[in-house]
């Protein structure tokens, strides 16, 4: 039982305490940090002032990577290193009795406020806060990644006035059917302009004695060989022509063509044209009479040369470096000079050809060389904020070589690819310069003591460094719009470069999370270096501007541009066209009959007034209020004296005259036509026109008023006329806000007063203000009221 029972070290009191008292201040202070990988000197540096750290749960275990990320990093990393320190990790946590683990302990229920990870994906972005920093961007890969330099680079012109073909090499993606076509097109050209580059340089190095001496020379050979020895002018021809054309294109010489021109070298031609290429430049093959052309050669080189900036680095070998874009470290990548070959190695792997991962890109044939030999340079910068953009360049770079003799001629790895994580797999080449470093390593300090037996010193500070530091930055530009700019994050670069024989740097990719393992010398001085600087810009610099930065000299910081926030409003702007107001026209249909007439109007929604006539009398909704002063006064006419009635009737009879003629110009101006059956005319007592239409009201005019105020009126005669008006045929829309809609009015309406016995004629008259029509109106009414009166009660006698 004993043995079972595990037995943990016993923790003094006096560590206990102190641990206590510096997890409580760091906590107040916020200074809990994170890191996961083995950054020994991360550590070291935060502990030293005065962080804590609360150790990250242990990663799921997948394959062995690097401290550089999967996807991005072409660094040289160690597994072993890597394994190591986790190892050393997991014991350091074990072990109670020490400071650091005893502090780590205490924090562990506290959040991190600064992270250090290898993964940008270790670590999400979007949950931190705004106090809490970490070493990544989201969205980074849209320029760490081969693809996303490929195609964010091509949108340089609309940030800057430079051309990426005078930094960064010519690049397509396979997986895009267009970009095929491009590339295609574009190796089919490259070997017209190094066949002219061939024919020009042959002839300047050997000279047309040399030439002679090797046609005397294939005389003597077997006839069987003289055929694949030997190439025909016409392909010096074909070249020139395809030149001419491609600078027509520039000149913008080609838009008279038509589409449906054929071109002037077919498939077959081309196919002819790269098989006598491949035997002239790869095979050695001679072009008989090629001296001929040597001044045409020459010329078209030099027209050339003003419009393709990277004429000089193309060579004449043609050759291409592929890249499947999802691998790292060097792994996968290959250089091949044959087209076919090309188009078939990406054909085999559909996966990545689908995500269009395989990049193709143009491989610099004539690169600066120390001692005979290949190298590339490292270089380091730091991007703390991306808005406003501020770039860190690291002041120290270092050189990493090939273990093999540079040629053209022979396309292995181990000659073209410098990466340490490849070259650390061969032995270096018995036939290499004793001046190369045994571990392919240089500092930039060594190169630049090279540079100064060369003669060409001055070109490092005039050249070199102003020309990377522009492509870094260009390159940023580029995806500032695409990456997530979080304030309290920075991230660490490492871009690797490549010299043209005019020392001209050509950027060829940009890694996240550079190694910072001590693999050689020179990266153990300079890998501590750089991280220790890292976090004086991050830390001190941020607290305090005047704070030492260390190698990092601030070399761009763009102006701060101000971005609204987004509200979720779609700020898409709709138009439609305008149309003139039309203005409103006032029909009236009249219902004649011997004993009743309906006066119908049109009005607006708002119950505007309308001027009348001297002559007419306006007609208007009441209210129930009014309709129930209006019975109260039949009533009293209905008790007066015979006589009084008369001459009120005869009064209606003579404005009829005169409504009469004013209807016969009222329905001269356009009606409402409905030709609804002849049984709805019947109904409302209406005689159909001559050609079967009737008029239809736009709107009648009515009021609703209690059943009691109509029992004076029941004995109208023909009440048909009123009592069977459908629903349908009144209009919704006319009725007012005094006014109550009916739930039916099939059948007889006690309810519906008319309110207009005599056909009158509206006019409508907009120059009045509506204060005249008010007073028109209110005029007019009682004078209708006192008719109405008259012929109700007559009505009533009889």
């Amino acid at each position: 039982m004993r043995r079972r029972v595990p037995t943990l070290p016993a923790i003094k009191p006096d560590r206990l305490k102190t641990a206590r008292a510096l997890v409580e201040k760091a906590v107040k202070l916020r200074k809990v940090f994170s890191v996961q990988g083995p950054y020994p000197v991360i550590r070291a540096a935060l502990w030293a002032r005065g962080w804590v750290e609360r150790r990250l749960p242990p990663p799921v275990l997948r394959a062995p990577q690097c401290q550089g990320d999967e996807e991005e990093d072409g660094d040289e990393c160690d597994v072993s290193a890597d394994v190591t320190g986790r190892v050393d990790e997991g014991e350091k946590g074990e072990n109670l009795d020490d400071m650091y683990g005893l502090m780590s302990r205490l924090v562990r229920n506290e959040p991190s406020y600064f992270y250090w990870t290898t993964r940008r994906d270790e670590i999400d972005c979007c949950s931190l806060r705004n106090d809490q920093t970490t070493n990544h961007y989201a969205n980074a890969g849209t320029f760490t990644t081969k693809v996303g330099l490929c195609v964010n680079l091509r949108n340089l012109q609309w940030f800057d006035a430079a051309d990426p073909d005078t930094f960064f090499p010519r690049c397509y993606r396979l997986g895009a059917e267009d970009e095929k076509h491009a590339f295609i097109e574009d190796f089919r050209r490259t070997a017209c302009t190094s066949l002219l580059q061939y024919v020009v340089e042959r002839w300047q190095r050997d000279g047309a004695e040399v030439e002679g001496k090797k046609g005397t020379n294939t005389v003597s050979e077997e006839l069987g060989n003289v055929e694949h020895r030997f190439v025909g002018p016409e392909m010096i021809d074909t070249a020139l022509h395809v030149c001419q054309e491609f600078l027509s294109i520039l000149e913008h010489s080609d838009i008279d063509i038509r589409v449906g021109t054929r071109p002037s070298v077919e498939e077959q031609q081309w196919a002819e044209f790269l098989q006598d290429y491949y035997m002239v430049v790869h095979e050695g093959a001679v072009i008989r009479g090629s001296s001929v052309f040597v001044e045409r050669c020459q010329a078209m080189l030099t027209r050339l040369q003003e419009v393709c900036p990277q004429l000089d680095t193309d060579g004449l070998n043609n050759i291409w470096i592929i890249k499947p874009g999802a691998k790292s470290r060097g792994r996968g990548i290959m250089c091949m000079n044959h087209l076919d070959q090309i188009l078939a190695l990406v054909d085999t792997d559909r996966a990545l050809t689908k995500d269009s991962k395989w990049v193709v890109q143009k491989y610099l044939e004539r690169p600066f060389l120390v001692h005979g030999t290949k190298f590339d340079l490292r270089q380091w910068f730091l991007v703390t904020d991306w808005n406003p953009l501020t770039v860190w360049f690291y002041r120290e770079c270092y050189l990493r070589f090939s273990t093999q003799p540079y040629t053209t001629k022979n396309l292995d790895s181990a000659v073209h690819l410098c990466n340490n994580s490849i070259q650390k797999h061969f032995q270096p080449s018995r036939d290499r310069h004793p001046g190369v470093p045994e571990d392919n390593m240089w500092s930039c300090s060594q190169f630049r003591a090279f540079l100064q037996r060369q003669g060409c010193e001055a070109k490092w500070e005039s050249v070199v460094i102003p020309g990377m530091q522009q492509a870094v930055i260009r390159a940023l530009q580029t995806a500032q719009d695409l990456v997530e700019p979080r304030k309290a994050s920075f991230e660490l670069y490492g871009a690797d470069f490549m010299l043209g024989r005019d020392l001209r740097p050509w950027l060829l990719e940009i890694n996240a999370s550079p190694t910072m393992a001590c693999s050689t010398a020179v990266t153990a001085r300079l890998c501590p270096a750089v991280q220790l600087d890292t976090l004086r810009v991050v830390l001190d610099q941020r607290t305090d501007p005047s704070a030492y930065t260390g190698g990092f000299q601030l070399i761009y910081k763009q102006t701060a541009v101000e971005v609204p926030q987004y509200v979720g409003v779609n700020l898409l702007v709709e138009g439609a066209p305008i149309r003139r107001r039309r203005p409103l026209v006032q029909r009236e249909t009249v219902v004649s009959n011997a004993s009743l007439s309906i006066q119908v109007l049109s009005c607006s929604e708002e119950a505007e007034t309308t001027h009348k006539p001297s002559g007419q009398k306006p007609v208007f909704c009441r209210s129930g209020k009014e309709n129930r002063a209006v019975g109260e006064k039949r009533r009293q006419l209905n008790s007066t004296s015979p006589k009084r009635r008369c001459e009120g009737r005869a009064e209606v009879q003579n404005t009829s005259c005169v409504q009469r003629a004013c209807c016969s110009q009222a329905f001269e101006q356009p009606s409402v036509v409905h030709t609804e059956p002849q049984r709805k005319a019947q109904r409302l007592g209406l005689s159909p026109g001559a050609n079967g239409t009737s008029l239809v009201p736009r709107s009648f005019f009515f009021s609703v008023s209690p059943s009691h105020s109509m029992s004076d009126c029941k004995t109208l005669p023909n009440p048909g006329h009123g009592s069977h008006i459908s629903r349908s045929f009144i209009p919704q829309a006319a009725f007012h806000r005094t006014t109550r809609v009916l739930p039916s009015l099939q059948g007889p309406l006690p309810t519906l007063e008319v309110i207009c016995l005599q056909p009158t004629v509206a006019c409508c008259n907009p120059n009045f203000s509506s204060h005249l029509h008010k007073q028109q109106f209110l005029r007019s009414r009682r004078q209708t009221m006192a008719k109405h009166k008259g012929d109700c009660s007559e009505h009533v006698q009889k």
